[in-house]
Protein backbone atom coordinates (compact mmCIF):
# COMPACT_ATOMS: atom_id res chain seq x y z
CA UNK A 1 0.00 0.00 0.00
CA UNK A 2 1.59 3.36 -1.03
CA UNK A 3 0.90 6.98 1.35
CA UNK A 4 3.11 9.58 2.56
CA UNK A 5 2.62 8.68 5.98
CA UNK A 6 5.68 8.96 7.99
CA UNK A 7 4.43 6.18 10.37
CA UNK A 8 5.91 3.36 9.23
CA UNK A 9 3.34 1.15 11.72
CA UNK A 10 -0.40 2.20 12.01
CA UNK A 11 -1.95 0.02 14.39
CA UNK A 12 -5.49 -0.32 15.65
CA UNK A 13 -6.08 -1.14 19.22
CA UNK A 14 -8.39 -3.71 19.91
CA UNK A 15 -9.39 -3.19 23.49
CA UNK A 16 -11.57 -6.69 24.61
CA UNK A 17 -12.30 -5.92 27.87
CA UNK A 18 -15.96 -4.64 27.24
CA UNK A 19 -18.38 -6.08 24.49
CA UNK A 20 -15.11 -8.18 22.50
CA UNK A 21 -16.07 -8.99 18.91
CA UNK A 22 -16.95 -12.50 17.89
CA UNK A 23 -14.04 -14.11 15.55
CA UNK A 24 -16.39 -13.65 12.54
CA UNK A 25 -17.19 -10.13 13.00
CA UNK A 26 -13.14 -9.77 12.97
CA UNK A 27 -13.15 -11.50 9.68
CA UNK A 28 -15.22 -8.91 8.15
CA UNK A 29 -13.55 -6.08 9.82
CA UNK A 30 -10.00 -7.10 9.25
CA UNK A 31 -10.03 -6.45 5.45
CA UNK A 32 -11.48 -2.74 5.69
CA UNK A 33 -8.68 -2.07 8.26
CA UNK A 34 -6.29 -3.17 5.99
CA UNK A 35 -7.87 -1.03 3.11
CA UNK A 36 -7.86 1.90 5.11
CA UNK A 37 -4.25 2.02 6.13
CA UNK A 38 -3.18 0.06 9.05
CA UNK A 39 -1.00 -2.69 9.41
CA UNK A 40 -1.14 -3.89 12.77
CA UNK A 41 -3.35 -4.49 15.65
CA UNK A 42 -2.30 -4.29 19.55
CA UNK A 43 -5.09 -6.48 21.38
CA UNK A 44 -5.33 -5.65 24.78
CA UNK A 45 -7.24 -8.86 25.89
CA UNK A 46 -7.70 -8.86 29.65
CA UNK A 47 -9.90 -11.64 30.59
CA UNK A 48 -10.60 -12.52 27.12
CA UNK A 49 -7.73 -14.71 26.94
CA UNK A 50 -7.57 -18.17 27.83
CA UNK A 51 -5.60 -18.91 30.47
CA UNK A 52 -4.65 -22.19 31.70
CA UNK A 53 -4.05 -23.71 34.91
CA UNK A 54 -3.35 -21.89 38.30
CA UNK A 55 -4.80 -18.77 35.81
CA UNK A 56 -7.43 -20.06 34.57
CA UNK A 57 -9.66 -18.08 37.26
CA UNK A 58 -8.61 -14.93 35.22
CA UNK A 59 -11.28 -16.33 31.92
CA UNK A 60 -14.22 -14.50 31.23
CA UNK A 61 -17.16 -16.80 31.02
CA UNK A 62 -17.10 -16.58 27.05
CA UNK A 63 -13.25 -15.98 26.66
CA UNK A 64 -11.71 -16.91 23.02
CA UNK A 65 -10.36 -20.61 23.00
CA UNK A 66 -6.99 -21.49 22.11
CA UNK A 67 -8.11 -22.09 18.60
CA UNK A 68 -10.17 -18.74 18.02
CA UNK A 69 -7.02 -17.14 19.08
CA UNK A 70 -5.20 -18.93 16.29
CA UNK A 71 -7.75 -17.94 14.05
CA UNK A 72 -7.60 -14.01 14.97
CA UNK A 73 -3.98 -14.37 14.32
CA UNK A 74 -4.35 -15.92 11.23
CA UNK A 75 -7.10 -13.62 10.24
CA UNK A 76 -4.77 -10.86 10.41
CA UNK A 77 -1.68 -12.37 8.83
CA UNK A 78 -4.17 -12.96 5.86
CA UNK A 79 -4.90 -9.25 5.80
CA UNK A 80 -1.36 -8.18 6.24
CA UNK A 81 -1.81 -6.88 10.05
CA UNK A 82 1.01 -7.73 12.50
CA UNK A 83 -0.61 -8.48 15.74
CA UNK A 84 1.18 -7.35 18.73
CA UNK A 85 -0.74 -8.51 22.40
CA UNK A 86 -0.77 -6.15 25.44
CA UNK A 87 -0.65 -7.81 29.43
CA UNK A 88 -1.09 -5.70 31.90
CA UNK A 89 1.43 -6.34 34.41
CA UNK A 90 0.97 -3.10 37.17
CA UNK A 91 -1.78 -0.83 37.18
CA UNK A 92 -5.44 -1.56 35.28
CA UNK A 93 -5.08 -5.16 36.97
CA UNK A 94 -8.76 -5.25 38.03
CA UNK A 95 -9.54 -8.88 36.22
CA UNK A 96 -6.68 -10.20 38.38
CA UNK A 97 -6.90 -8.78 41.72
CA UNK A 98 -10.64 -8.63 41.54
CA UNK A 99 -10.17 -11.84 42.96
CA UNK A 100 -10.11 -13.00 46.22
CA UNK A 101 -7.33 -15.59 45.58
CA UNK A 102 -5.08 -13.22 44.18
CA UNK A 103 -6.66 -9.92 46.17
CA UNK A 104 -3.26 -10.12 48.91
CA UNK A 105 -1.22 -8.76 45.77
CA UNK A 106 -3.16 -5.70 46.19
CA UNK A 107 -0.81 -2.31 46.26
CA UNK A 108 -3.73 -1.09 48.40
CA UNK A 109 -6.53 -3.47 49.83
CA UNK A 110 -9.45 -1.92 48.57
CA UNK A 111 -8.63 -1.52 45.04
CA UNK A 112 -7.77 -3.87 42.88
CA UNK A 113 -6.64 -1.97 39.95
CA UNK A 114 -2.66 -1.89 40.99
CA UNK A 115 -0.43 -4.87 41.75
CA UNK A 116 1.92 -4.56 45.48
CA UNK A 117 5.81 -4.79 43.13
CA UNK A 118 7.46 -6.01 46.87
CA UNK A 119 5.92 -9.30 46.36
CA UNK A 120 7.94 -11.93 45.00
CA UNK A 121 4.31 -13.19 43.72
CA UNK A 122 3.21 -10.73 42.02
CA UNK A 123 6.20 -10.60 39.51
CA UNK A 124 5.77 -14.56 39.13
CA UNK A 125 2.18 -13.77 38.45
CA UNK A 126 2.84 -11.18 35.48
CA UNK A 127 5.97 -13.68 34.37
CA UNK A 128 3.17 -16.37 33.62
CA UNK A 129 0.49 -14.29 32.18
CA UNK A 130 3.23 -12.99 30.18
CA UNK A 131 4.63 -16.50 29.15
CA UNK A 132 1.04 -17.59 28.54
CA UNK A 133 0.27 -15.03 25.99
CA UNK A 134 3.60 -15.51 24.30
CA UNK A 135 2.87 -18.98 23.40
CA UNK A 136 -0.32 -18.14 22.00
CA UNK A 137 1.75 -15.64 19.92
CA UNK A 138 5.34 -17.54 18.57
CA UNK A 139 7.33 -14.84 17.01
CA UNK A 140 5.31 -11.64 17.70
CA UNK A 141 8.02 -9.08 17.28
CA UNK A 142 6.52 -6.73 20.08
CA UNK A 143 5.07 -7.18 23.27
CA UNK A 144 2.82 -4.18 25.10
CA UNK A 145 3.01 -4.75 29.14
CA UNK A 146 1.10 -1.89 29.76
CA UNK A 147 2.56 0.01 32.89
CA UNK A 148 -0.38 2.94 32.68
CA UNK A 149 -2.28 5.02 35.32
CA UNK A 150 -0.75 2.94 38.51
CA UNK A 151 -2.98 3.99 40.81
CA UNK A 152 -2.02 4.53 44.52
CA UNK A 153 1.58 3.17 43.99
CA UNK A 154 3.49 4.04 46.92
CA UNK A 155 0.40 4.04 48.91
CA UNK A 156 0.11 0.58 50.09
CA UNK A 157 2.08 -0.46 53.80
CA UNK A 158 5.06 -2.16 52.17
CA UNK A 159 5.21 0.60 49.75
CA UNK A 160 5.59 3.35 52.71
CA UNK A 161 8.14 1.23 54.98
CA UNK A 162 10.24 0.89 51.10
CA UNK A 163 9.87 4.57 50.80
CA UNK A 164 10.94 5.73 54.39
CA UNK A 165 14.44 3.97 53.07
CA UNK A 166 16.70 6.38 51.27
CA UNK A 167 17.34 7.31 49.31
CA UNK A 168 13.97 5.10 47.60
CA UNK A 169 11.27 7.28 45.70
CA UNK A 170 8.16 6.41 43.90
CA UNK A 171 10.06 7.00 40.68
CA UNK A 172 12.79 4.36 41.49
CA UNK A 173 9.54 2.00 42.76
CA UNK A 174 8.14 2.24 39.48
CA UNK A 175 10.99 1.85 37.04
CA UNK A 176 12.41 -1.28 38.83
CA UNK A 177 9.36 -2.86 38.85
CA UNK A 178 8.98 -2.05 34.85
CA UNK A 179 13.05 -3.09 34.56
CA UNK A 180 12.17 -6.51 36.41
CA UNK A 181 9.01 -7.20 34.20
CA UNK A 182 11.07 -6.10 31.02
CA UNK A 183 13.86 -7.48 31.91
CA UNK A 184 11.74 -11.25 31.97
CA UNK A 185 10.41 -10.67 28.72
CA UNK A 186 14.05 -10.31 27.16
CA UNK A 187 15.21 -13.09 28.84
CA UNK A 188 12.23 -15.63 27.54
CA UNK A 189 11.87 -14.32 25.02
CA UNK A 190 14.57 -12.68 23.52
CA UNK A 191 13.03 -11.74 19.85
CA UNK A 192 10.19 -9.70 21.48
CA UNK A 193 10.72 -6.00 22.54
CA UNK A 194 8.80 -4.93 25.22
CA UNK A 195 6.08 -1.61 25.02
CA UNK A 196 5.27 0.23 27.81
CA UNK A 197 2.54 3.61 28.00
CA UNK A 198 4.65 6.27 28.99
CA UNK A 199 2.62 8.10 31.68
CA UNK A 200 4.23 7.13 34.82
CA UNK A 201 7.58 8.00 32.76
CA UNK A 202 6.73 11.53 32.18
CA UNK A 203 7.74 13.39 35.47
CA UNK A 204 10.52 11.06 35.62
CA UNK A 205 13.96 13.54 35.05
CA UNK A 206 16.24 12.91 32.21
CA UNK A 207 18.92 11.83 34.41
CA UNK A 208 17.16 9.80 36.54
CA UNK A 209 15.92 7.30 33.51
CA UNK A 210 19.22 7.39 31.80
CA UNK A 211 20.46 6.00 34.99
CA UNK A 212 18.05 3.16 34.71
CA UNK A 213 18.43 -0.02 32.40
CA UNK A 214 14.51 0.69 31.26
CA UNK A 215 15.70 2.95 28.35
CA UNK A 216 17.50 -0.20 26.94
CA UNK A 217 14.99 -2.36 27.99
CA UNK A 218 11.41 -1.16 26.25
CA UNK A 219 9.90 1.48 23.67
CA UNK A 220 7.63 4.17 25.28
CA UNK A 221 4.35 4.34 23.64
CA UNK A 222 3.63 8.48 24.12
CA UNK A 223 -0.26 8.77 24.44
CA UNK A 224 -2.43 11.34 24.33
CA UNK A 225 -5.94 9.87 23.67
CA UNK A 226 -7.76 12.30 24.87
CA UNK A 227 -6.03 15.41 22.57
CA UNK A 228 -4.77 17.30 26.04
CA UNK A 229 -0.82 17.60 24.68
CA UNK A 230 -0.43 20.60 22.08
CA UNK A 231 2.02 19.75 19.21
CA UNK A 232 4.86 21.27 20.98
CA UNK A 233 4.12 19.70 24.36
CA UNK A 234 4.49 16.02 22.07
CA UNK A 235 7.07 17.09 20.87
CA UNK A 236 8.93 17.97 23.67
CA UNK A 237 7.92 14.12 25.40
CA UNK A 238 9.32 12.75 22.17
CA UNK A 239 12.85 14.91 22.80
CA UNK A 240 12.87 14.49 26.57
CA UNK A 241 12.85 10.36 25.98
CA UNK A 242 15.43 10.64 23.14
CA UNK A 243 17.69 12.23 25.54
CA UNK A 244 17.09 9.76 28.02
CA UNK A 245 18.17 6.95 25.80
CA UNK A 246 15.05 5.25 24.16
CA UNK A 247 16.46 3.89 20.84
CA UNK A 248 12.47 3.99 19.27
CA UNK A 249 9.35 5.85 20.37
CA UNK A 250 5.82 5.14 19.40
CA UNK A 251 3.01 7.46 19.40
CA UNK A 252 -0.33 6.61 20.27
CA UNK A 253 -4.03 8.59 19.60
CA UNK A 254 -7.30 7.38 19.82
CA UNK A 255 -10.17 7.02 17.76
CA UNK A 256 -12.90 6.47 20.14
CA UNK A 257 -13.53 6.11 24.03
CA UNK A 258 -11.86 8.83 24.92
CA UNK A 259 -14.09 11.20 25.56
CA UNK A 260 -16.83 10.41 28.08
CA UNK A 261 -17.05 6.80 30.35
CA UNK A 262 -20.60 6.48 28.56
CA UNK A 263 -20.02 7.84 25.35
CA UNK A 264 -22.38 6.46 22.75
CA UNK A 265 -21.59 8.52 19.69
CA UNK A 266 -18.08 9.52 18.46
CA UNK A 267 -17.19 12.84 17.78
CA UNK A 268 -15.05 12.81 15.00
CA UNK A 269 -13.86 15.86 14.65
CA UNK A 270 -11.98 15.74 17.68
CA UNK A 271 -9.99 12.71 16.92
CA UNK A 272 -9.24 14.00 13.63
CA UNK A 273 -7.66 16.98 14.95
CA UNK A 274 -4.97 14.84 17.13
CA UNK A 275 -4.25 13.17 14.31
CA UNK A 276 -3.11 16.00 12.08
CA UNK A 277 -0.88 17.04 15.48
CA UNK A 278 0.76 13.78 15.10
CA UNK A 279 1.60 14.15 11.82
CA UNK A 280 3.23 17.73 12.45
CA UNK A 281 5.41 16.16 15.24
CA UNK A 282 6.47 13.24 13.35
CA UNK A 283 7.11 15.56 10.07
CA UNK A 284 9.34 17.69 12.31
CA UNK A 285 11.52 14.86 13.33
CA UNK A 286 14.12 12.51 11.95
CA UNK A 287 12.93 9.14 10.50
CA UNK A 288 14.28 7.22 12.87
CA UNK A 289 12.15 8.48 16.09
CA UNK A 290 8.65 7.21 16.00
CA UNK A 291 8.29 3.75 15.10
CA UNK A 292 4.35 4.05 14.52
CA UNK A 293 0.96 4.88 16.10
CA UNK A 294 -1.19 3.07 17.56
CA UNK A 295 -4.73 4.19 17.33
CA UNK A 296 -6.88 3.45 20.76
CA UNK A 297 -10.14 2.22 20.57
CA UNK A 298 -11.02 1.71 24.58
CA UNK A 299 -14.51 -0.23 25.03
CA UNK A 300 -14.22 0.81 28.85
CA UNK A 301 -12.43 2.95 31.03
CA UNK A 302 -11.22 0.45 33.26
CA UNK A 303 -12.82 -3.08 34.32
CA UNK A 304 -15.68 -2.19 35.82
CA UNK A 305 -16.91 0.63 33.99
CA UNK A 306 -20.26 0.96 31.53
CA UNK A 307 -19.42 0.41 28.02
CA UNK A 308 -18.06 3.19 25.78
CA UNK A 309 -19.18 3.61 22.27
CA UNK A 310 -19.51 0.30 20.55
CA UNK A 311 -16.17 -0.65 17.94
CA UNK A 312 -18.69 -0.83 14.77
CA UNK A 313 -20.02 2.79 15.91
CA UNK A 314 -16.14 3.80 16.16
CA UNK A 315 -14.99 2.85 12.66
CA UNK A 316 -16.21 5.85 10.84
CA UNK A 317 -13.67 8.16 13.34
CA UNK A 318 -11.10 4.99 13.03
CA UNK A 319 -11.48 5.82 8.86
CA UNK A 320 -10.96 9.18 8.81
CA UNK A 321 -7.91 9.09 10.71
CA UNK A 322 -6.65 6.02 9.40
CA UNK A 323 -7.14 7.77 5.97
CA UNK A 324 -5.54 11.42 7.36
CA UNK A 325 -2.56 9.43 8.87
CA UNK A 326 -1.60 7.28 5.65
CA UNK A 327 -2.08 10.74 3.85
CA UNK A 328 -0.47 13.33 5.62
CA UNK A 329 -3.84 15.18 5.64
CA UNK A 330 -7.71 15.29 5.88
CA UNK A 331 -8.09 16.89 1.81
CA UNK A 332 -11.41 16.44 0.33
CA UNK A 333 -10.43 13.63 -2.13
CA UNK A 334 -9.17 11.69 1.07
CA UNK A 335 -12.64 12.29 2.52
CA UNK A 336 -14.56 10.60 -0.69
CA UNK A 337 -12.02 7.80 -0.38
CA UNK A 338 -13.26 7.40 3.27
CA UNK A 339 -16.78 7.48 2.21
CA UNK A 340 -16.32 5.02 -0.67
CA UNK A 341 -14.66 2.72 1.47
CA UNK A 342 -18.04 3.02 4.29
CA UNK A 343 -20.73 2.87 1.46
CA UNK A 344 -21.75 6.88 2.94
CA UNK A 345 -22.85 9.36 0.17
CA UNK A 346 -21.89 12.45 2.75
CA UNK A 347 -19.47 11.69 5.63
CA UNK A 348 -20.35 14.33 8.32
CA UNK A 349 -17.13 15.18 10.76
CA UNK A 350 -18.45 17.70 12.51
CA UNK A 351 -21.50 16.17 14.20
CA UNK A 352 -22.92 13.09 15.30
CA UNK A 353 -25.99 12.56 12.92
CA UNK A 354 -25.50 9.93 10.39
CA UNK A 355 -28.67 8.11 10.39
CA UNK A 356 -29.17 5.28 7.94
CA UNK A 357 -25.15 5.88 6.57
CA UNK A 358 -22.88 3.06 5.49
CA UNK A 359 -22.55 -0.24 4.29
CA UNK A 360 -19.35 -1.52 6.44
CA UNK A 361 -20.15 -4.14 8.92
CA UNK A 362 -21.39 -3.19 11.87
CA UNK A 363 -23.03 -0.11 10.11
CA UNK A 364 -26.51 -1.44 11.46
CA UNK A 365 -25.36 -1.21 14.92
CA UNK A 366 -24.09 2.71 14.38
CA UNK A 367 -27.33 3.26 12.56
CA UNK A 368 -29.42 1.49 15.94
CA UNK A 369 -26.96 3.24 18.04
CA UNK A 370 -27.76 6.47 16.46
CA UNK A 371 -31.61 6.22 16.16
CA UNK A 372 -31.59 5.29 20.36
CA UNK A 373 -29.12 8.22 20.89
CA UNK A 374 -30.70 11.00 19.23
CA UNK A 375 -34.42 10.46 19.52
CA UNK A 376 -35.00 8.23 22.08
CA UNK A 377 -32.84 8.87 25.04
CA UNK A 378 -35.21 12.19 25.25
CA UNK A 379 -38.03 10.59 25.03
CA UNK A 380 -37.18 8.04 27.52
CA UNK A 381 -35.55 11.08 30.06
CA UNK A 382 -38.99 12.93 29.64
CA UNK A 383 -40.64 9.87 30.84
CA UNK A 384 -38.83 8.95 34.11
CA UNK A 385 -39.26 12.38 35.22
CA UNK A 386 -42.88 12.36 34.82
CA UNK A 387 -42.94 9.03 37.19
CA UNK A 388 -40.74 10.52 39.60
CA UNK A 389 -37.75 8.97 38.70
CA UNK A 390 -34.13 11.19 39.03
CA UNK A 391 -31.32 11.05 37.55
CA UNK A 392 -28.03 10.78 39.52
CA UNK A 393 -24.45 11.70 38.77
CA UNK A 394 -22.07 9.06 39.06
CA UNK A 395 -17.77 9.98 38.85
CA UNK A 396 -15.22 7.24 39.65
CA UNK A 397 -12.82 6.99 42.72
CA UNK A 398 -10.20 9.08 41.15
CA UNK A 399 -12.32 12.20 41.13
CA UNK A 400 -11.08 12.68 37.73
CA UNK A 401 -13.62 14.41 34.61
CA UNK A 402 -11.30 15.18 31.13
CA UNK A 403 -12.54 18.36 29.39
CA UNK A 404 -14.19 16.59 27.22
CA UNK A 405 -15.78 13.93 29.27
CA UNK A 406 -18.90 13.88 31.24
CA UNK A 407 -20.28 12.06 34.45
CA UNK A 408 -22.45 8.91 34.11
CA UNK A 409 -25.66 9.55 34.69
CA UNK A 410 -28.38 7.41 36.07
CA UNK A 411 -32.33 6.90 36.57
CA UNK A 412 -33.29 5.75 40.03
CA UNK A 413 -36.44 5.76 41.79
CA UNK A 414 -37.39 7.94 44.40
CA UNK A 415 -36.81 5.27 46.72
CA UNK A 416 -33.23 4.35 45.90
CA UNK A 417 -32.87 8.02 45.63
CA UNK A 418 -33.99 9.29 49.12
CA UNK A 419 -32.22 6.58 50.65
CA UNK A 420 -29.02 6.11 49.36
CA UNK A 421 -27.24 8.96 47.03
CA UNK A 422 -27.46 12.85 46.47
CA UNK A 423 -29.82 15.04 43.81
CA UNK A 424 -27.06 15.26 40.65
CA UNK A 425 -25.55 18.96 41.35
CA UNK A 426 -25.37 21.77 39.27
CA UNK A 427 -23.29 21.52 35.94
CA UNK A 428 -20.60 24.11 38.24
CA UNK A 429 -20.58 21.70 40.50
CA UNK A 430 -20.39 18.70 38.23
CA UNK A 431 -16.41 19.38 37.42
CA UNK A 432 -14.24 18.61 40.52
CA UNK A 433 -10.02 18.88 39.78
CA UNK A 434 -8.82 16.27 37.58
CA UNK A 435 -6.06 13.92 38.77
CA UNK A 436 -5.40 12.70 34.74
CA UNK A 437 -7.02 14.44 32.46
CA UNK A 438 -5.32 13.04 29.24
CA UNK A 439 -6.55 9.56 29.93
CA UNK A 440 -9.95 7.70 31.38
CA UNK A 441 -9.62 7.09 34.79
CA UNK A 442 -11.13 3.91 36.26
CA UNK A 443 -15.23 4.43 37.01
CA UNK A 444 -17.71 3.40 39.47
CA UNK A 445 -20.41 1.60 37.94
CA UNK A 446 -21.35 -2.31 39.06
CA UNK A 447 -19.44 -4.33 37.52
CA UNK A 448 -20.84 -7.52 36.01
CA UNK A 449 -23.14 -7.60 32.56
CA UNK A 450 -24.30 -4.68 30.62
CA UNK A 451 -27.59 -3.84 29.08
CA UNK A 452 -26.94 -4.09 24.85
CA UNK A 453 -28.31 -0.92 22.90
CA UNK A 454 -31.20 -3.07 21.49
CA UNK A 455 -32.91 -3.54 25.07
CA UNK A 456 -33.41 -6.90 24.67
CA UNK A 457 -35.13 -7.12 21.08
CA UNK A 458 -35.22 -10.44 19.32
CA UNK A 459 -33.13 -10.18 16.43
CA UNK A 460 -30.65 -7.64 17.05
CA UNK A 461 -28.30 -6.84 14.75
CA UNK A 462 -25.88 -6.70 17.64
CA UNK A 463 -25.85 -10.90 18.18
CA UNK A 464 -23.76 -11.21 15.74
CA UNK A 465 -21.00 -9.05 17.13
CA UNK A 466 -21.22 -9.75 20.91
CA UNK A 467 -20.97 -13.11 22.27
CA UNK A 468 -24.15 -14.23 24.08
CA UNK A 469 -25.68 -10.91 23.00
CA UNK A 470 -29.64 -11.63 23.49
CA UNK A 471 -30.29 -8.04 25.13
CA UNK A 472 -26.93 -7.96 27.07
CA UNK A 473 -22.97 -7.93 26.77
CA UNK A 474 -21.79 -11.20 27.61
CA UNK A 475 -18.36 -12.28 28.88
CA UNK A 476 -18.51 -10.33 31.84
CA UNK A 477 -18.61 -11.71 35.37
CA UNK A 478 -19.46 -10.02 38.31
CA UNK A 479 -16.89 -9.63 40.66
CA UNK A 480 -16.86 -7.50 43.88
CA UNK A 481 -16.12 -3.82 43.55
CA UNK A 482 -13.62 -1.60 45.80
CA UNK A 483 -15.45 -0.67 48.78
CA UNK A 484 -14.35 2.96 48.80
CA UNK A 485 -16.29 3.20 44.95
CA UNK A 486 -18.83 1.09 44.90
CA UNK A 487 -21.14 3.26 47.07
CA UNK A 488 -19.61 6.75 46.28
CA UNK A 489 -21.40 9.67 44.24
CA UNK A 490 -18.46 12.01 44.38
CA UNK A 491 -15.42 10.92 42.44
CA UNK A 492 -15.32 10.89 38.55
CA UNK A 493 -15.47 10.03 35.04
Amino acid sequence: MSGSSPFKMRLVHLDLKGAPPRVCYLSEIFPLFRALGANGLLIEYEDMFPYEGHLRLLRAKHAYSPSEIKEILHLATLNELEVIPLVQTFGHMEFVLKHEALAHLREVALFPNTLNPHKAESLALVRAMIDQVMELHPGSRWLHIGCDEVYYLGEGEASRQWLQQEPNTKAELCLSHMEAVASHVRAQHPTTIPLVWDDMLRDIPEDQLSASRVPQLVEPVLWDYGANLDVHSKALLVEKYRKSGFSWLWAASAFKGATGASQALTPIEHHLRNHMQWLQVAGSMPADTLRGIILTGWQRYDHFSVLCELLPVGIPSLAVCLQALLHGGFAENVKARVENFLGISSLEVTDFKSEGAGSFPGSDILNLVTQVSLHLCSSVDALLEGDGFSKVLFYNHQGCLTSHSAPTCVWICPQVRDGLVQPLPSQAEARPPCHDPAHPAPGTQSPGQVECPCGGVRGCPAARLLPGCSGRVAGRERAPQPAAAAGSTAGSG
